[in-house]
């Protein structure tokens, strides 16, 4: 009886977390779905405003449903570069906070309805004809399987009390005194180190204390610590990252550790303020099915969660420059460069596709700065008497930067493309395979413009006068061409294609007027066939610069 009954236990808490686990992730990928660009939008306005901040990893949290999500984002963004380390701090304390809403999620008493949630949900899954209602079913789909993974750990949790054994092993996990408190915080933190989700360990600990396993005073303490536990992914994300990102991640742990710290050390007036201020009783019971339950713990663990989170962040706020300090002290810079990959790109943010594909855009947009900076360049060598050797340097040295940077793209891209992602972004995506290609063919025809005049000048030749205006204002044309489309990039213009027509026509135009006149003044003789190649190698190389600028307008138009 024992052996069935271990096997029966084990069957419906294994079954019960691994469903409970799909459902949050179910969740947060229908969430993150259908709020992805409202999340891009946040991510990007965020400032040092500590408390912006703070409220942004909150919303964040809450839509995605797992501060460890938000936390590792974060690291991938510090280690990036695109966030400072007191704006990661804002967001990692907002974070804790917006984790507390699975609690009150599990507060509502829907459980019941947890399965027909899940099929109604799943047949909108199945037959949605727009991605938009597909991925608002995938979010509700995964909402019933939380409260139908939640119920059948409860059951599971009902055989623990009929077990003698096992309810005598519980009762050793008791937070009857500061050193029983203690041994539930760390308890709790283990458990949630070992499953790797807060939200999961506090479904347990609700369940345990539904069925009267525990006492509401031990799911409390199990609750601390499952805070710290959920530090360990952040720390995990950290291993091999920039200083600035294993100092965002060892804050995570500082703050939840002494915030733990603290409140143990008040733990029994704690949970005396905890229970006035929800005014429920823990120790009223319910029958359900012959037995006993006290459905009161659920909302007074949800409130212990959420109070002592948002007490945290009221105490540690105003000290949030001195923690700073005080890791930039215990964790000093290294006087090396940190990476050798010349992108900020982040395979942490991979797990999150609407906000790594936002990453990208933005190494996009760097290869765009480059190009224009080498065609600019390439106008003031071809002008010089004597040619600045350091600067015609760069722009080959610039050309193979940009080979490496879509080389890194294309990686990042494709393995993005490799999971489960919105079709938006796999739209998105493959949009930006293209431009990279063809910003990367745009940095090689302006390095064979340069390389076109250097040649010249080894051979004791120049372009004419009259040709280096011409080539100029052909040059100055598309650099403010390339600066359109770029504009448009970054401002994610869609009327680019149309808007930069005109620009296009002028500048073919202006190609053909300088080949004929070209190809009139060779009958002069006077022009030696090296600067004659050069010319019309020129000229091919700026129309076929003018060729990828407008593939990179049709991308940002949605045209290919």
């Amino acid at each position: 009886m024992e052996l069935t009954t271990l096997t029966q236990l084990a069957s419906e808490l294994l079954g019960g977390l691994g469903i409970f686990l799909l459902g949050m992730k179910y969740m947060s990928e229908g969430m993150q779905a259908v709020a992805g660009s409202s999340l891009r939008r946040l991510i990007g306005t965020i400032t040092g405003n500590r408390f912006f901040a703070i409220l942004a990893g909150v919303f964040v949290t809450c839509v995605v449903q797992s501060s460890s999500i938000t936390t590792v984002m974060v690291v991938g963004f510090v280690n990036s570069g695109v966030m400072s380390l007191t704006q990661a701090v804002g967001v990692i304390m907002g974070a804790n906070i917006g984790t507390t809403i699975t609690g009150w999620i599990l507060v509502l008493k829907i459980g019941k309805y947890g399965l027909p949630l899940l099929g109604g949900a799943a047949f909108g899954y199945l037959f949605s004809r727009t991605d938009r209602w597909r991925y608002w079913a995938m979010s509700l789909m995964g909402v019933g399987m939380v409260f139908f993974g939640l119920e059948l750990m409860k059951d599971a949790c009902a055989l623990i009390k009929e077990t003698p054994a096992f309810a005598e092993w519980f009762q050793a996990f008791d937070a009857d005194g500061y050193v029983g408190v203690l041994k539930c915080c760390m308890v709790g933190c283990i458990l949630t180190m070992l499953v790797q989700s807060s939200s999961a360990t506090l479904g347990i600990t609700i369940s345990l204390a539904y069925q009267g396993v525990i006492s509401y005073e031990t799911a409390a303490a199990l609750v601390l610590g499952e805070n710290v536990g959920t530090t360990i992914t952040a720390l995990l994300a950290s291993l091999g990252a920039t200083t600035n990102a294993r100092r965002a991640s060892y804050f995570h742990v500082l703050f939840n550790l002494l915030g733990v710290f603290w409140i143990t050390l008040i733990f029994h007036w704690y949970t005396e303020l905890v229970l006035w201020l929800v005014n429920v009783d823990v120790a009223a019971t319910v029958m359900q099915d012959g037995t006993a339950t006290y459905p009161n713990t659920t909302p007074a663990i949800a409130a212990t969660h959420s109070i002592f989170n948002v007490a945290n962040v009221l105490l540690f706020l105003p000290f949030v420059n001195t923690l700073v300090r005080l890791l930039e002290t215990l964790v000093p810079s290294k006087e090396f460069k940190e990476t050798p990959r010349l992108t900020d790109l982040d395979v942490r943010m991979l797990d999150t596709p609407t906000l790594a594909i936002e990453q990208s855009h933005k190494e996009l947009e760097r290869m765009g700065d480059g190009c224009e900076k080498m065609l600019r360049w390439v106008g003031e060598l071809r002008d010089q008497e004597q040619q600045d050797t350091s600067l015609a340097n760069e722009v080959i040295r610039r050309e193979a930067a940009l080979d490496s940077i879509q080389d890194e793209i294309s990686a990042y891209i494709t393995k993005l493309l490799s999971g489960t992602v919105p079709h938006l972004v796999a739209d998105e995506a493959r949009r930006q395979l293209r431009m990279a290609d063809d910003y990367e063919s745009v940095s090689d025809y302006v390095a064979d413009l340069e390389r076109f005049d250097r040649k010249l000048r080894r051979a004791g030749l120049r372009f004419t006068e009259s040709q280096r205006q011409g080539l100029d204002e052909l040059n100055s044309e598309l650099l403010t061409y390339l600066e359109s489309v770029n504009t448009a990039l970054r401002q994610n213009n869609v009327n680019i294609l149309e808007e930069s027509a005109p620009a296009a026509k002028r500048i073919r135009s202006t190609i053909k007027r300088f080949r004929r006149q070209h190809l009139e003044d060779l009958s002069d003789g006077n022009i030696p066939p090296s600067v004659n190649v050069a010319v019309l190698a020129s000229l091919n190389a700026y129309v076929r610069v003018l060729d990828h600028g407008e593939n990179i307008a049709e991308s940002i138009s949605g045209e290919k």
